[in-house]
């Protein structure tokens, strides 16, 4: 028996063993990545006093840091050749190093580029840490792992960001950068520990191909395009109507900004929900009907969710279900996604993410407008449509694939 096949049998009889502490720390580090990426967008007015400029100018910092999406789908190559670890560490350099510069330096410019560092650091480690976790666990234990590792997102929402919250109250707006400054830097220390290098035979193949070659592989490939098309366009229906829920709130049952604060808690609820659902039912289920599962169900939610306006319980009921479901769905096709191109895991994770953020970018640019012109009916029926599309490119991907 050859080693590669001992090495599965072997996680799979002792999987806590191998990996509970490196997936432990890596989720942590997620954790610390996807809170910097975030906590910019409830603190916007905050930023833009301490630093003496424009809101205007701090919201173009959001915008900029979503380039960093597509920009990571242009390394994922270089992490199947250069190994998982390596990139890894190098997205905490990444972090580190920004965040700390703008707790020495508060300037706009130093604080534009952490940010953009910490969105790039965030699009060059989700790759690599999801290749280097399916590298490792038998494909029957999939979901369970990257369900644990998404955690992550939803926790910055729920953990994360009300510390920095605390912090920037007792502290001061600059705080929040040192502690994750530091937090970056050890933890790029640390993975020198967590994680050992990676095998040569890991990267084998994707050693010999060129970027060009790798993405060659990745748009020559079924399954992968299906993928792709199924990863923007759920992504775009999702994010239509994420940019309106709260103005839906506010106009149908006038709610004050706290009231949608607690109602933007509660889908952070629901995010975490659909996380620990994928951890535990996906891998039973089989990956391919989990995301079918998924996907038809926020197809669902979205034409039902104006029938809930006549109550403010249902209405919220409504928005935690579908987004739930939606992270069920998103979870659920990450993890198959992470076999369609067992060479070039990371390259094929990249390009999903990729996707999955030009689906979000187009998706809040045709929200608004929408709700302007046709109200929450125009919305739905939209985001409905993008995801009977992204089911119809998951469908035809699938069809051959074993």
């Amino acid at each position: 028996m050859n080693k590669p096949i001992d090495d599965c049998l072997s996680m799979t009889d002792k999987p806590t063993t191998r990996l509970i502490l490196p997936i432990t720390g890596v989720t942590l580090l997620r954790l610390v990545l996807n809170t910097a990426r975030r906590f910019v967008y409830p603190f916007a007015p905050a930023f833009s006093r301490g630093l003496g400029v424009s809101l205007s100018s701090v919201t173009s910092i959001i915008a900029v840091s979503q380039v960093t999406a597509l920009l990571g789908a242009l390394i994922g190559p270089f992490s199947d050749r250069l190994g998982y670890r390596r990139m890894m560490v190098a997205s905490m350099i990444m972090l580190g190093l920004g965040m700390l510069a703008a707790a020495c330096f508060p300037l706009y410019a130093v604080v534009f580029m952490a940010l953009f560092l910490a969105g790039l650091g965030k699009s060059v480690f989700d790759p690599a840490v999801q290749a280097w976790a399916s590298s490792r666990v038998p494909y029957h234990r999939r979901a369970l792992v990257i369900g644990i590792l998404e955690v992550s997102w939803a926790s910055s929402t729920l953990i994360g960001i009300p510390l920095v919250a605390v912090l920037m109250n007792r502290c001061g707006w600059q705080s929040p950068f040192l502690v994750m400054g530091m937090l970056g830097c050890a933890g790029a220390i640390g993975l020198f520990f967590l994680i050992p290098p990676d095998p040569a035979r890991d990267r084998a193949a994707s050693s010999r191909q060129t970027v060009a070659g790798a993405y060659g592989m990745l748009f020559s490939n079924r399954p992968a395009i299906g993928a792709l098309g199924f990863a923007f366009f759920v992504s775009a229906g999702n994010d239509n109507l994420f940019v309106v829920y709260a103005a839906w709130l506010e106009k149908r049952f006038g709610l004050d900004i706290v009231a949608i604060g607690l109602g933007t808690s509660l889908i952070g609820l629901a995010e975490l929900a659909g996380e620990g659902v994928t951890a535990c039912l996906s891998d039973r289920l089989g990956l391919d009907r989990a995301v079918i599962l998924g996907g038809s169900l926020s197809i669902a939610g979205y034409l039902t969710l104006p029938l809930c306006a006549g109550s403010l319980t249902a209405a919220l009921a409504a928005l935690a279900i579908l987004f739930l479901v939606f992270e069920f769905a998103m979870v659920s096709s990450l993890s198959l996604c992470t076999e369609l191109l067992p060479g070039f895991r990371a390259t094929m994770m990249s390009g999903f993410l990729a996707a999955a953020g030009l689906g979000r970018v187009v998706g809040a640019l045709v929200g608004g407008p929408l709700w302007i012109a046709y109200g929450i009916s125009g919305v739905v029926a939209v985001s409905g449509a993008a995801g009977v599309l992204s089911l119809i490119f998951f469908l035809w991907g699938m069809k051959e694939w074993k």
